[in-house]
């Protein structure tokens, strides 16, 4: 076995792909806030993919954090020179390859160092991979929220920033005071126009505390939206033995993901742009039918086997595939109520594109678990589940199988599965959830007068009427037996 490091890349080159550049050669062009599993498999992929090809090497990935665990991040990377080992399963092939893409990260402890970074005219793009959560929207109106106590801290001292957004605006503000051009701002986040939300949030920032800055922001400052996709789980000790076992190198942060990847980005970048084009990433003026595509049939698609999943103690994403009640229940609701939802997708047929999610979930050497896919409902279903709900209710369609998804989420929000099993807490706000789903137990209204996750979706007779018989069937019979009494109905 041996440890992943620069030194030991000749070695390494003869048991799996290694960069064909040399790293001395890069030269930094973006700068990424997130650099998580996710984003070393995506954005850092395609990177990498395109400096093995000789082109574009003056845009080489500086890491940025912000969160205290971001520490750990830069300290374990740095001690092995910023390479990543990318494992790459399908379901029938497995290969590995070293990226080289990163080449620094500055820790949250650094802010200096952040702030110059952001100021120099070499960065010319600044992305970042912050979750679906990491937005500061209020969840009522789904806007911005500018009184976040995060947000409001940064506003109140944006010569020292500690959120994304603070640093964002604070290199903004020195590139217009030295007259430099702004730097783009891409996010690669699952969040519908997630351009647009970023703007949102950047400008909303600077309005509390430079209101002619936020102006300056809005004309002049790119935000485009993208579509991105990858299935790539958390990486635990099972990720590590198998990059040693099976490919011999010791890698303390190895990213295992589906090969399968895509990248639609909305081509508005002012100061120029790598040319992701020419290893796989589609340019187009308008992602909406894309995003509409993925986060419904994908995003939500993983909703609807999730909590059914975890309420029935299985563990794996696969394992829940190979159980014909959620395979059934997932095409079911896909079919019925989520695809019909889905506008019409330029070079696109969905049925195939569903066919092709349904081999992505049941990939068994992917590794993702339930659990993950459980993970931050709070955020999550407002983006992925709610909104199909509310077109198909004002169309006057069928939500059944939507209805039943929601009150799973809330059973599962109980805290135990059907077998009686503690589920730890996996949200955010899973205190507030928790309660709301014990007081559901015997009021079901009560988890749909959560405003800030159904709007007006909770007040709908129908969502209503379908939430609360399907929520006290779950109690009365178990979550396994109104699945089945759902696809025979």
């Amino acid at each position: 076995m041996t440890k992943l490091s620069l030194a030991n890349l000749p070695e390494l080159g003869r048991k799996l792909r290694v960069p064909t550049y040399k790293r001395e050669s890069l030269k930094p062009g973006i700068l990424h806030f997130g650099v998580g599993n996710f984003h070393r498999a995506h954005l850092a992929v395609y990177l990498d993919d395109l400096f093995n090809k000789g082109l574009n090497q003056d845009w080489a990935l500086v890491g940025a954090g912000v969160m205290s665990f971001d520490e750990k991040v830069r300290a374990t990377l740095a001690a092995q020179d910023y390479l990543t080992t990318v494992v790459e399963q399908d379901n029938d092939l497995s290969t590995a390859h070293v990226t080289g893409a990163l080449i620094d990260f500055i820790a949250p402890s650094d802010k200096k160092a952040m702030l110059a970074r952001l100021a120099d005219p070499a960065i010319r793009i600044v992305s970042m991979t912050i979750t679906e959560g990491g937005y500061f929207i209020d969840p009522a109106t789904q806007k911005f929220d500018p009184a976040s106590p995060a947000i409001a801290r940064d506003g109140a001292n944006p010569a020292d920033p500690a959120t994304v957004f603070g640093f964002i605006v604070a290199g903004l503000k020195a590139r217009k005071e030295k007259g430099l051009p702004p730097f783009t701002v891409m996010s690669c986040d699952n969040v519908p126009h997630n351009g647009v939300v970023t703007r949102n949030a950047v400008v909303g920032l600077a309005k509390l505390s430079d209101k002619a800055l936020a102006e300056w922001i809005e004309k002049n400052v790119a935000f485009p939206n993208a579509m991105v996709d990858r299935i790539t789980p958390a990486t635990g000790d099972r990720e590590r033995k198998m990059a040693a076992e099976q490919f011999g190198v010791e890698d303390a942060w190895p990213v295992f993901c589906e090969e399968f990847k895509q990248w639609v980005v909305e081509d508005n970048f002012p100061l120029g742009r790598p040319q992701w084009e020419k290893v796989g990433a589609q340019f187009v003026k308008d992602v909406t039918p894309w995003e509409y595509m993925k986060i419904r049939i994908l995003n939500g698609g993983h909703a609807v086997i999730a909590y059914i999943g975890g309420l029935m103690d299985i563990h794996f994403v696969h394992e829940a595939m190979e159980t014909p009640l959620i395979k059934a229940y997932l095409k079911k609701v896909t079919d019925e109520e989520i695809r019909p939802t889905v506008h019409p997708v330029p070079g696109t047929d969905l049925v195939e594109y569903q066919k092709l999610i349904d081999r992505r979930f049941s990939n068994p050497k992917i590794g993702d678990t339930v659990r993950r896919l459980c993970l931050d409902g709070s955020n999550r279903q407002p983006k992925f589940i709610v909104p199909p709900i509310a077109d198909r209710l004002k169309e006057g369609k069928s939500i059944n199988g939507l209805a039943l998804e929601s009150a799973l989420w809330c059973r599962y929000c109980f805290g135990t599965t059907d077998s009686g099993k503690v589920i730890e807490p996996n949200d955010p706000n899973w205190d507030v959830l928790q309660a709301r789903a014990r007081q559901a137990k015997d009021n079901p209204q009560h988890w749909l007068d959560m405003a800030e996750i159904y709007g007006d979706v909770g007040k709908h007779p129908e969502m209503q009427k379908l939430f609360a018989s399907y929520l006290n069937a779950i109690w009365k019979s178990g979550a396994e037996a109104t699945v089945k009494a759902y696809l025979a109905g």
